[in-house]
Order: structure tokens, then sequence, then C-alpha cells
């Protein structure tokens, strides 16, 4: 992260390209020198780390980091100093080739992951294409870091940070209109009873809320003079602009950045808003820092560089309108928008509603049909199942009917048959338990010959 202590015009590139969205109060240490530096909050750009990394990477560079130093914020602006790119050393420009890979890779994701949930997984993509709609780097170049890639990064952060704080405004607007818009639903949804008492207590609501102090002109002496005496301590009677910047110049870089001016606001807001107060609007309190900031640098910063630099402070100290008496009327004593923009966006939330609904019905019949099919499938399984287990007791049945003997791995044995009539039988065979003699024996020593031949004529097989 850049130190912006140590480089004023650092800064000054980072302010073209980053915007600082959250203020905090001003607290002062006693050790402030052990603080470290402050984390510049998120720019709220699509490409934000991208365009942090190659920022850190340049700096690392003593080439380019020397002609960020002797450059104003023209030079940044308008590419000038883009062409010191084919300068810096050859590690650097590899981290850069490696950092602009990376983004092109993360875009591709970007790409297909909307292409996917908009048309379905199966459809060719024109990377090249689609590549061209983004505007803070080269699409034709894909895997190096050029000074043309450095040139667009800072263009489209300038022009994308100059539309940020009308895009805030209309987030706030929309907001606004939604609650108007959800406050009359559900007064729609009460008795005429409890209906006027709602109504009441709104009304109470806003009462209590528009109670509060004068509210003074962001940037206005009197305005100064309180943060003066109220934050710093000082005595209001010896307000000096100079020693009053340098106190509020936080990080002593010369400048006041648009964190730095819109902690000034501060004590402004506590007067209003408090987070403990039912009547009280966080995200009013918001944009009203967003109004201040917004009123002193059009005032101020007559370079509109998003910077005020000590001499721009000192001028608008001589203005006539800076000794302004006149309040500053806060949000809720503006009109946000007319009833015809409530009208045409209670209309849009109605399409989004039927279109939403719509989808919620196609994915329920979808999860009907994906449950009837699994009781499909699960039918078919049981079927199978029986199926086999019906051949398999078959198949044991038919087995059990032959009688026939298995063998050690339930293989069927088949005995040797008899011929027919044959009437006896070899011993160990079954069925050659007795042998009947004929009628008419022979002497012993002539019969045992025959009985012999009877036998192996018997263990003769079929």
């Amino acid at each position: 992260m850049i130190n912006l202590p140590e480089m004023k015009l650092s800064f000054i590139f980072l302010a073209v390209c980053l915007t600082l969205t959250v203020a905090v109060p001003i607290e002062r240490s006693q050790k402030k020198e052990e603080e470290p530096p402050p984390e510049a909050p998120d720019t709220g750009l699509y490409y934000d780390r991208y365009l942090r990394e190659v920022i850190d990477v340049l700096e690392t560079d003593g080439h380019f980091r020397e002609k960020l130093q002797s450059a104003n914020a023209d030079d940044i602006k308008n590419g000038k100093l883009s062409k010191e790119l084919d300068f810096v050393s050859h590690h650097v420009r590899t981290r850069l080739d490696e950092l602009k890979r990376q983004e092109v890779s993360r875009l591709r994701m970007l790409i297909k992951a909307k292409m996917d949930n908009n048309e379905g997984g199966d459809v060719q993509i024109d990377h090249l294409g689609l590549l061209k709609q983004f505007e803070h780097l080269d699409p034709h170049n894909q895997h190096t870091f050029e000074a043309r890639d450095l040139e667009l990064l800072i263009q489209a952060a300038t022009k994308d940070l100059e539309n940020y704080d009308a895009a805030r405004h209309e987030e706030f607007k929309r907001y606004e209109m939604m609650k108007e818009h959800e406050r009359r639903e559900y007064l729609k949804s009460l008795d005429e009873e409890k209906r006027r008492q709602e109504e009441a207590h709104f009304e109470e609501l806003k009462k209590k809320h528009n109670e509060h102090p004068k509210v003074n002109v962001p940037g206005s002496r009197d305005q100064l003079k309180e943060v003066w005496e109220e934050t710093d301590g000082l005595d209001p009677n010896e307000f000096n602009p100079k020693t009053f910047f340098k106190l509020h110049d936080t990080n002593g870089d010369g400048v006041l950045d648009e964190q730095e001016l819109e902690a000034l606001f501060t004590k402004e807001l506590e007067k209003v808003y408090d987070p403990k107060n039912e009547e009280d609007d966080m995200m009013e309190m918001e944009e009203e820092r967003l109004r201040m900031r917004e009123h002193v640098m059009k005032n101020v910063d007559t370079n509109q560089d998003r910077l005020v630099t000590l001499q721009e402070f000192i001028k608008s100290t001589e203005r006539k309108d800076f000794n302004e008496a006149d309040g500053w009327k806060t949000v809720e004593e503006q009109p946000m928008y007319t009833e015809d923009e409530l009208r045409r966006f209670e209309t849009e939330l109605d399409a989004q509603e039927k279109a939403i609904n719509q989808k919620a019905e196609q994915l329920r019949r979808d999860h009907e049909q994906l449950q009837q099919r699994q009781l499909e499938l699960d039918a078919q399984k049981k079927e199978y199942q029986q199926a086999v287990l019906q051949m398999e007791q078959r198949k044991s049945q038919t087995v059990e009917e032959q009688g026939k003997p298995a063998g050690p791995h339930g293989e069927l044995k088949f005995n040797p048959q008899e011929p027919h009539g044959s009437s006896k039988e070899g011993p160990g065979i079954p069925g050659a338990d007795t042998v009947h003699a004929p009628a008419t024996l022979k002497p012993d020593h002539q019969e045992a010959p025959q009985n012999q031949q009877q036998v192996a004529h018997n263990d003769t097989p079929l």
C-alpha cells in the first residue's frame, strides 16, 4: 500500500484513482508516531483490487516513483505519466504482466458465470468481444501490461469515480422511495383507527428529528471555528486558517483529501443524527456527509483534482460567502423525489415482483417434476430388485428339485448310470448292497474270474 505521508504526489495518483467513501471522526493520540497508516477504503469499483495492486507494484520502481513525485494531476490524468512505464525495471514489468493475466482470467470467469446463468452452460463465448466492454485494460493484448493499459486504467478510474457520487445519490434516492413505499403498504394493512395512530406517531418522529441545533454551512467560518474550539480545544478568537489546515492534514501530505474533509463535518452531523434515536436514520447521515463534502469541494477545490491544497483552502477563507451565517438545509428539508417518481418506482417494483413470482413458480414446477421422476426411478429400482430376487429363488428351487449334489464351489456333479437291465453292481457303488448268485453255482475256483470280469464290466463308463 502507498505510504501517503512520504509521497505527496503519490497520493495525487491515488486520489485520481481512488475515492474515499467512509469518513471517521478525528481522534488525536498522544503517540501518533506509533500508529500505522490507515488503509485506504474500498473504492467500490469492480476492479478495485487490480487498481491497488498495479499502484503498489509501480511504487516499488525507483524511476517511476521519482517521475510520479514530480508529476502533477494533469500529467497523471492525460496519460503523460503512462509513457514512463517503458523505463521501469524488468521484474516490475513481469509482475505487471502477471497482474494483467490474473485480471483477464477473473473477467473471463465473470463473463462465463453470467452467460451460464442467462443462457445455460453450452453457449460458445466470444471472450475478446465481451472483454471490450471493460475499459480499464486493453482487451487486444491479454498477456502483457503495456503503457496503454496504465493509461486506460487511469482514464477508467477517473471517469468512474466522477460518476460514483452521482450513483450514491441515486442509490440513496431509491432507498428513500423504498422506505416510503413500505410505510404506505404497511398503513394499507391496518384498520382505520390503527392507521391514524401510526400516522400520528410518524409525524411525531419527524417533528422530534427536526428539533436540533442550527447546522452550519460546511466550510464556512462558523463551521470551522466550531471545530477549532470544540474538537481542537483552541480559542475561537485566535482562529487561523493556516494552522487549522495543518492540524487537520492528519497524514501530513500537504493536502486535505476527501476523508480528512468529511471528518470535519462530524460535529455538524452529530447535531442532527444519533444512532440511539428511533427518528434518526444513519443512511440519511451518510448522505448528508456526502452532500457536505461535495459542497466544500465545489467551492474550494478549484482545479477539481479531489484534493484541497493549502493555497486553495486559504483562498476559500477570503471569499465573501465564507462568513455566510445562514444554516445548512439538511436532507429531510429538501424533497428527494416527486410523487411521479415514486409511482414509477412502485410500478418497477411491481414488475420485478411479478417476474420473481413467475420464476419461483417455474422453479416449483421443476421441483415437482424432479420429485415425480425420482419416485418413478425408485419404483423401477424396486421392480428390478424384486425381479432379481425372484430369479434367484427360481434358480435355488430348480437345484433343490433336481436333487443334484453340488461341488465345493456350487457346481453340479453328475454320477454315471448303469446299463439298462444290469442287476449287479460293483463294490462301493450305490445299490450294490447284495449280489444274487445264479441257481446253479460252479465251484468257487471257477466262479471268481467270472465275478471279477462282471465287476470290471460294471466299472466301464457309459
